[in-house]
């Protein structure tokens, strides 16, 4: 039986039900549950891609912890899964029966692609269709909150533009057009703006391109640049987090979540935004503190706040953030439809496949 080691992550979890049918039926039970809504013959999925696989199945799929642990579980490994981990001269070393290095996502940083070459071993990568879906989910919220489209959704009779503070005058139509007809104000163009990413790994990469074909003026911030090569590629400069706060119009963070990144948007960093600039979270919401975050929007400062993951899920009914109008908050649905993750797990099984195949 082939061992797959895989660097632990909730949505690889899902592994052990592909490869091994002796998984408990707790975690199969569970792991059925969360794709039921797209997916409600998660086993048939399964079934039709074993199918794919012919030689590979059963496999053990043996979860690491951390690169230490990676390192002791690789001497009879026939295929690993990284995300963050790395791949190096050691790690291969401990490894003579490797035939493949999947990483879980296109990113290769962490893998020494020449030392898998020396030793024959391929390197496999995926462009996370969930990561283009999240950067999808990040745009879609910068662009609602530029252009007020939640607040203004269906506020289009006079009444109702009455009621929500707006003073739809007639204009002279004998001399002008009608547009915007309700004189609503604040309402803004990405074209030439700037754009602030905290974060450009693969999803903050994917809102580059993005942000680049609406021509926006992109900046980004994290604690070690990207190669000179590639920013020139995503036409992205580094700045230091002050300047990035200071001078960006509309701002979305995509970091991991760590002991070094939480809480790091708080007072300081919100107070040196722009006065209303447009913020975005679709990473997780304690890289945001939160009574500054408050604050913020009490004073009006930001002039907008779009948030995918909530503090608490499900939220509570009296969540200060829904009683803004300027707050878009999402029940953590950026990732879309879980054909993303399937597809993505799929394309990774699949190479894996090949790979191991090929090696005996």
């Amino acid at each position: 039986m082939v061992r797959i080691v895989v660097e632990q992550d909730k949505f690889l979890r899902m592994l052990p039900v592909i490869f091994d049918p002796a998984t408990p039926d707790e975690h199969q039970r569970a792991i059925a549950d969360f794709f039921a809504h797209d997916e409600p013959d998660f086993a048939g999925w399964c079934r039709r891609l074993r199918e794919r696989m012919p030689g590979l199945v059963p496999a053990e799929i043996a979860f690491a912890r951390d690169q230490a642990d990676l390192r002791d579980k690789l001497a009879t490994a026939g295929g690993v899964i990284v995300e963050s981990f790395t791949i190096g001269e050691a790690e291969l070393a401990a490894a003579p029966r490797l035939a493949i290095v999947q990483k879980f996502g296109a990113l290769t940083h962490n893998i020494d692609r020449a030392a898998c070459a020396r030793r024959g071993v391929a390197v496999g990568t995926v462009r996370r269709r969930v990561n283009v879906a999240v950067a999808e989910q990040a745009f879609a919220l910068m662009m609602a909150l530029a252009k007020r489209i939640c607040e203004l959704n269906g506020i289009v009779d006079e009444a109702a533009l009455r009621r929500a503070g707006f003073d739809p005058r007639p204009y002279d139509l004998r001399y002008t057009g009608n547009s915007n007809y309700g004189r609503i104000p604040g309402l803004r163009t990405l074209q030439g703006s700037t754009l602030g990413l905290v974060g450009l790994g693969e999803i903050g990469r994917e809102l580059a391109a993005r942000a680049r074909a609406f021509e926006m003026q992109i900046l980004y911030f994290q604690r070690r640049p990207v190669s000179a090569a590639d920013e020139a590629a995503l036409g992205a400069r580094h700045v230091s987090l002050a300047e990035l706060m200071e001078r960006s119009d509309a701002i979305s963070l995509q970091l991991p979540l760590n002991d070094s990144t939480a809480g790091i948007i708080g007072s300081a960093a919100l107070q040196r935004m722009k006065p209303g600039a447009i913020l975005v979270d679709v990473a997780r919401p304690a890289l945001i503190d939160r009574a500054a975050l408050y604050e913020a929007l009490d004073s009006g400062r930001l002039g907008g706040f779009g948030i995918d993951v909530g503090y608490e899920e499900p939220a509570k009914a009296d969540e200060k953030l829904l009683a803004y109008p300027n707050v878009i908050y999402m029940p953590h649905t950026a990732v879309a439809a879980r054909q993303n993750a399937l597809a993505d797990v799929e394309e990774m099984c699949l190479k894996l496949w090949r790979a191991i195949s090929a090696s005996r």
